[in-house]
């Protein structure tokens, strides 16, 4: 049965291997922010802890428009085992520093699965894809800007203050 399925799959097992390993990345987000969430609001950043839950918000949502394009285009979509989130941080910066690198890890990850339809003139996916290249840029860009806030407004006095009341106003301007 698996044969005739595959006759039928629109995308190749390789590319749908590499985007059930992106679904479980995007999961991992996810989880990742939650557990930054829960430090920030734990030690008193409510405004870092909301752009953190939103986060996991929006990274849950990618996994979600991965699992179904699989699923639309005939494929095994694979629910992800998540586990070892970090919940612990030395720092606020460190939590921002993190997420940035995720951010990178993450857009990273898609350019392969790109890659990889480039070879397979897979179109389908790489037109799928786009919304994530886009999508990426502006989560990079937010990443960073929230990590530049603590050069720009430092840490002393009520820096971390108002860093985290900043964080929250960071946004995405295209025609910027």
């Amino acid at each position: 049965m698996k044969d005739i399925m595959r006759v039928k799959c629109s995308i190749s097992e390789d590319v749908e291997t590499l985007i059930n390993q992106q679904i479980k990345k995007e999961a991992h987000s996810s989880a990742i922010y939650l557990g930054m969430a829960s430090w920030c609001a734990r030690n008193g950043y409510e405004g870092a802890a909301a752009y953190f839950f939103k986060q996991a918000d929006e990274e849950r949502d990618h996994q979600m428009k991965f699992f179904k394009y699989v699923l639309d285009m005939g494929g095994n979509a694979v629910t992800p085992e998540i586990s070892n989130i970090k919940q612990e941080y030395n720092s606020f910066r460190e939590v921002f520093e993190e997420a940035l690198e995720q951010e990178i890890s993450v857009t990273q990850s898609i350019k392969n699965i790109a890659a990889r339809c480039q070879k397979e003139n897979d179109f389908l996916t790489l037109d799928f894809l786009n919304w994530f290249f886009k999508e990426q840029r502006e989560e990079e860009i937010k990443a960073r800007r929230a990590v530049e806030l603590f050069d720009v407004i430092g840490e002393e006095g009520t820096g971390r203050w108002q860093i985290d009341k900043a964080v929250g106003a960071i946004s995405y301007n295209s025609e910027a």
